[in-house]
């Protein structure tokens, strides 16, 4: 009887609940072989930082971050943030078949990405000068390496570009390669030559860009591979391409207040922190971000698969689909990125003198602080990108705008008296208000502001971090007894959130091995 019914109940489903599943398994499959790969990019780039953070000094580490900063602040804008409407239009024009639209709007991108590259890197090579007034006693080191580093600004737009068209066109494979393979192995190489050369960071400068640059040729050529097995390139006749430029400006120009947002809160404080303090005090507080943005691994892994695939559900008008999709895609980014949180929040002390060394153990709390504001993040999901795929602009422009503003208010109040310690609580604030308001924005959407299904599993992530908040603080910060707390309770929380990862419809290969199978599989299915 039980067989029949749910014989019954298969037979049931319409095609659309069936390709529904099928395609958020799909996006989950791929979303998660770039979430291996990031791991192996984020530890070979993790173990490239320590190295050059131990060998540097802390002046020159110093005035390498603050470069670095200033190149993110005008890579924001490297393509006017038109790399987006290639994740949301490139898909829904191939799904359409309009392939005059589809390599219009690659065309724009690219012309967009040469003109803006062309009058930054001329700004900044004919007039150093004026970015060095704004730069306290090492004004001329940096800039120095700024004038290196400042090409980073095409080819990082570049890169950019590759994964979006990537992702778009389901190649996740690629993408693995060249972005989490390649590119950290080429980084690391340049770290090593500088250590084993005993050169200067200048050296380092040289060694990122030359990395980067090989890294866009690859990229250009697996495209190409790409696009002629797919037989795409037959469809493309310059003669009749068209530039949609109304639908492309009128969704990307709005969302240009979201680069401005990532531009505050991750390059103004440390510009901000310059003019107010030296090299050492952007040294304290650079050298932990690295570890912070351990907490955005599976998010960015996930996020290139799933504007394409929300935005080809949404031109088949299926918004249960989209519902369903954020929160899966939620629960998942919460449980894989957990041991992460619990690393860099419940043992930031020890981690940080472990890794660095006793020069920066003040940064520990800087780690802890940011830590929170990204885990927050990540826990309610995707809620900025649905809002982005779902035309909300007007909404995001909003907040996006008060998020800028409330985060350069609390810059100019705590870093003049706080130095570090100040810019860590204005960007860590800045980020959990702009998330929530975020959240607030799915109302009338077609997703739930929140699942009620959920309520027991949010509630197992707060308490979790709760105990490993206080296991530190009262207990020990013994760095291996900690570590392996925070794996017991991370395997906890895999278990109490079986039922929603639903892990054997996502990976059925899982179903192989016994003990995977029984220990994650719901309860019903083992009776």
């Amino acid at each position: 009887m039980d067989t029949t019914n749910e014989q019954v109940m298969e037979i049931a489903r319409s095609p659309e609940k069936r390709s529904k599943i099928t395609e958020t398994s799909r996006q989950l499959r791929g979303s998660s072989l770039l979430l291996f790969g990031r791991f192996i990019a984020l530890g070979i780039n993790f173990a490239a930082q320590v190295l050059m953070v131990r060998y540097l000094t802390t002046k020159d580490y110093g005035s390498l971050a603050y470069a670095l900063a200033i190149v993110a602040f005008f890579d924001a804008f490297g393509s006017m943030g038109l790399q987006r409407s290639i994740s949301r239009f490139v898909p829904m024009y191939h799904e359409k078949r309009e392939y005059d639209k589809l390599f219009g709007t690659i065309i724009l991108v690219l012309a967009t990405i040469a003109v803006v590259a062309l009058v930054v890197v001329t700004t900044v090579e004919l007039s150093p000068g004026l970015i060095a007034r704004f730069m306290n006693e090492k004004g001329q080191h940096a800039t120095a390496l700024l004038v290196i580093l400042i090409f980073l600004i095409p080819t990082q737009a570049l890169d950019d570009v590759m994964v979006s068209l990537f992702a778009s066109f389901a190649s996740p494979r690629a993408i693995f390669f060249r972005r989490h393979v390649l590119g950290p192995v080429l980084r690391l190489a340049a770290v090593l030559l500088l250590i084993e050369l005993q050169a200067t960071v200048r050296f380092l400068a040289y060694g990122y860009l030359i990395a980067s640059i090989l890294g866009v040729l690859v990229y250009l050529f697996i495209l190409w591979r790409l696009l002629s097995k797919d037989g795409l390139l037959e469809h493309f006749k310059l003669a009749t391409v068209k530039i949609p430029f109304k639908e492309i400006f009128a969704f990307t120009i709005p969302l240009l207040t979201s680069d401005l947002v990532t531009v505050v809160m991750h390059s103004m404080d440390v510009m901000i922190l310059g003019y107010f303090y030296s090299t050492t005090e952007i040294a304290m507080y650079r050298v932990v971000i690295p570890a912070v943005t351990f907490n955005k691994t599976v998010m960015t892994s996930f996020a290139l698969l799933y504007t394409p695939l929300a935005a080809r559900m949404l031109a088949r008008g299926n918004r249960e689909g989209v519902n369903e999709l954020y929160w899966r895609t939620a629960v998942w980014m919460g449980v894989l990125t957990f041991p992460i949180f619990a690393l860099t929040f419940s043992l930031a002390k020890p981690l940080t003198l472990y890794l660095y060394g006793p020069r920066y153990e003040a940064s520990w709390l800087f780690l802890h602080i940011l830590s929170f504001a990204y885990y927050f993040n990540v826990a309610l999901g995707f809620n900025g990108l649905t809002l982005k795929v779902l035309n909300r602009l007007r909404y995001c422009v909003i907040i996006n705008i008060g998020a800028v503003v409330a985060n350069l208010i609390l810059d100019i109040i705590l870093i003049p008296r706080y130095g570090a310690l100040g810019a860590a609580l204005a960007t860590g604030g800045a980020m959990v208000l702009h998330n929530i308001f975020k959240q607030v924005g799915l109302m009338a959407t077609g997703v739930k502001i929140f699942e009620r299904q959920y309520l027991g599993f949010y509630g197992v992530l707060a308490l979790g971090g709760a105990v490993l908040f206080f296991f530190q603080y009262y207990v020990t910060t013994n760095i291996f007894i900690d570590g392996a707390l925070a794996a017991v309770v991370s395997l906890l929380i895999v278990l109490q959130a079986k039922h929603q990862l639903k892990i054997e419809e996502t990976f059925p290969e899982f179903k192989r091995f016994p003990v995977v199978r029984n220990l994650f599989s719901p309860a019903e299915a083992n009776r």
